[in-house]
């Protein structure tokens, strides 16, 4: 690994994530709400597969790059709609970090296939693509589905977990079991597993 291109390139996927016009709180401090996720990304891969590759920790880093340049509500609010949003999504930030990536002076096939982990091309088939799931899901459940959870009801709920527990791997369940939950979430967790 070139360690001054990767520094440079995670710096670059920083910056454009620090323009992030949404902002989150976190511990007394204010910041742009993907830089905070893409910091949170990292964190979370560093813990859970420590011998992360170079194009995993990238794909990490740069999961939500530039989000906001889609918003939800440019597609139609209902299932479908919702789908073409995340489709878009996943196009948009393979895109997105394969100019940085360029820029930084990677080769063509190292940005395929950071491109090819982001649009989580072979889940389940695919050992890097699925670590990076395994740390998405991680990651929703530490940091955001408190707040999640208190605008669905239970029954929607107990869905999306159900969804996010069969994408992720062995591994995957006991780390999020060894998460620091709440105690709602604990239990919602353990209804809609039967645990």
């Amino acid at each position: 690994m070139d360690a001054e291109r990767f520094a440079r390139t995670i710096k670059a996927i920083d910056r454009i994530n620090n323009e992030d016009p949404h902002q989150e709180s976190f511990n007394g401090e204010v910041y742009p709400k993907e830089l905070l996720y893409a910091q949170r990304m990292t964190d979370r891969l560093s813990a859970f597969h420590p011998e992360a590759s170079e194009v995993l920790q990238l794909a990490a880093r740069a999961q939500h790059i530039r989000r906001w340049a889609i918003p939800r509500n440019d597609y139609p609010m209902t299932r479908v709609g919702y789908k073409q949003w995340r489709t878009a999504l996943l196009k948009y930030h393979a895109e997105t970090v394969g100019g940085v990536m360029e820029e930084n002076g990677y080769e063509a096939e190292v940005i395929t296939r950071v491109q090819s982990l982001i649009q989580k091309k072979r889940l389940k088939k695919d050992e890097d693509v699925q670590a990076l799931e395994d740390v998405i899901c991680l990651v929703f459940l530490q940091y955001y589905f408190d707040s999640f959870a208190t605008k669905h009801d239970d029954e929607k709920l107990m869905g999306i977990l159900k969804k996010t527990w069969a994408k992720m791997s062995p591994k995957g369940h006991a780390a999020a079991l060894a998460l620091p939950l709440s105690e709602s979430s604990r239990e919602l967790i353990g209804e809609a597993l039967d645990l």
